[in-house]
């Protein structure tokens, strides 16, 4: 199947209102932009200085989005264009993002990484975290992020009801700080083993990269 095709038959899938990511890391230009004549805007990067060099190879048209966990001191080199930070997980990243969108005159929109897995070697808030953060003085002066939503990654495990439970949980959250935070639009959970139960848990995002492209080149 070809780019196109695999690209389509997921679009076919998914509910309206579910924005696909189409996660390129280690794909080549080449295979992007046949992504991008099939349509495709969002594209999912977890390395800065990769998705630097295919921002400026690319159509300027192209939304991308920061998926991968980010180190400070890369933030300035995205600043300029990013469209989406999924992985925003402590204040003094989201400080050093709205210090650099700032210089850039942008607001730049960010998801607030909650820690829904088993797994201790994923990142995010856990609820209370979540709750200290947002409440805090300093998180009420940042004025050059938005808030668009929260992110979360499910335990990697065959056991499908553990998944479920994880993302039902996040969703729990999601709709809890709805109501306090004006900007929580996305919901963003499920890649291409899990993006069928995030999808019937309510996710709004699904990041999906190898039933796109294929198998992945590991580097």
């Amino acid at each position: 199947m070809s780019i196109k095709q695999n690209l389509h038959t997921i679009q076919s899938s998914l509910p309206e209102g579910v924005r696909l990511v189409a996660v390129s890391k280690t794909k080549s230009v080449e295979e992007i932009l046949e992504a991008y004549q099939a349509g495709q805007r969002d594209f999912g990067e977890n390395k800065i200085q990769e998705m630097h060099g295919k921002w400026e190879a690319l159509p300027k048209d192209i939304q991308w989005h920061m998926i991968g966990h980010v180190q400070r001191n890369k933030v300035k080199y995205m600043a300029p264009y990013v469209a989406l930070v999924h992985g925003v997980d402590s204040l003094k990243l989201l400080r050093e993002i709205d210090k650099r969108a700032g210089q850039n005159g942008r607001v730049i929109s960010c998801l607030l990484q909650v820690h829904i897995a088993q797994e201790e070697s994923k990142f995010g808030f856990d609820a209370t975290e979540l709750e200290a953060m947002i409440q805090s003085e300093e998180f009420g002066k940042l004025t050059h992020v938005k808030i668009a939503g929260f992110m979360g990654m499910a335990t990697f495990t065959e056991n499908q009801e553990q998944v479920r439970a994880e993302f039902r949980s996040l969703k729990a959250l999601f709709n809890q700080w709805q109501a306090r935070l004006p900007d929580l639009q996305i919901l963003s959970m499920g890649m291409s083993g899990d993006y069928k139960i995030a999808v019937a848990e309510g996710s709004t995002m699904v990041r999906i990269g190898s039933s796109i492209f294929g198998a992945r080149d590991n580097h």
